[in-house]
């Protein structure tokens, strides 16, 4: 097989297409995380993907490999309990940053304080989008959506801030950046403790025409305009994406 197909062994070719939104950016994440799978040669005996409830959840059913899906927010402790059971496994978690960040922060914050071995790919989309668009821990201030019509009061969670002090993985992409993606996936997998990527996806059907945009590409070329690429940073601006400075692979 192919460089350039290898990725298809680790998914369910016949369930595709996925049911996700034309214009939702989850399948360049899902095509993308496959194709770091067959760039390190993970075997699809020790590979296991665990995945919470959300559009982003749903991807654990797509991966031709041993899956589990997970209640509302307990992704995290499901992965580290199988990491726990067998640590020869690869466990990653795929999911939602309302699922990751919201429901199930509480876990988020203790798996980076144990340092877990586990990989989390959070596909960041600022919203609740399968439940219709409510706002999520990372929508921007100020950001009409379903559940703020007049502007989101609050400020977004800095996710990296979380990862301070602490010996652990975090890097920021995006859709449109597909080669940078696969460079934090492919450095999260390898690194010895937990990693965590944000993923930022497009929602265009319940968040991307409430702030004005016409079409996904339009979201896309958002990412392309917004975000400059600062790699091993002490810190990341709000406009940068790229890898943390203090969470380079061990």
């Amino acid at each position: 097989m192919s460089n350039d197909t290898r990725f298809k062994r680790y998914l369910k070719l016949d369930l595709l297409p996925t049911p996700w939104c034309p214009g939702c950016g989850n399948g360049i994440a899902l095509k993308t995380i496959c194709q770091a799978f067959g760039e390190l040669e993970l075997p699809k005996q020790g590979t296991v993907v665990v995945s919470g409830i959300g559009c982003s959840g749903r991807s654990a059913g797509f991966f031709d490999l041993d899956s589990v899906h997970t209640a509302h927010g307990r992704a995290i402790p499901v992965a580290e309990g199988i990491k726990y059971a067998n640590d020869t496994l690869n466990v990653v978690v795929v999911s939602g940053d309302g699922d990751l960040l919201g429901i199930g922060g509480n876990h988020l914050l203790h798996a980076i304080r144990r340092n877990t071995n586990i990989t989390v790919i959070c596909y960041a989309n600022e919203t609740y989008g399968m439940t219709g668009g409510q706002v999520s821990p990372i929508t921007p201030h100020n950001t009409k959506t379903l559940t703020t019509p007049h502007g989101n009061p609050d400020y977004p969670a800095d996710v990296q801030s979380l990862f301070k002090h602490h010996n652990c993985f975090y890097a920021r992409t995006t859709a449109y950046h597909l080669s940078h993606m696969k460079k934090c996936f492919l450095e999260a997998l390898k690194f010895k403790g937990f990693s965590f990527v944000e993923a930022r996806t497009m929602c265009i059907v319940n968040y991307g025409r409430r702030l004005g945009y016409k079409n996904s590409n339009e979201m896309l070329l958002h990412y392309k305009e917004f975000y400059r690429i600062n790699d091993y940073a002490e810190e990341l601006a709000q406009d940068e994406i790229g890898i943390l400075k203090t969470t380079t692979v061990s």
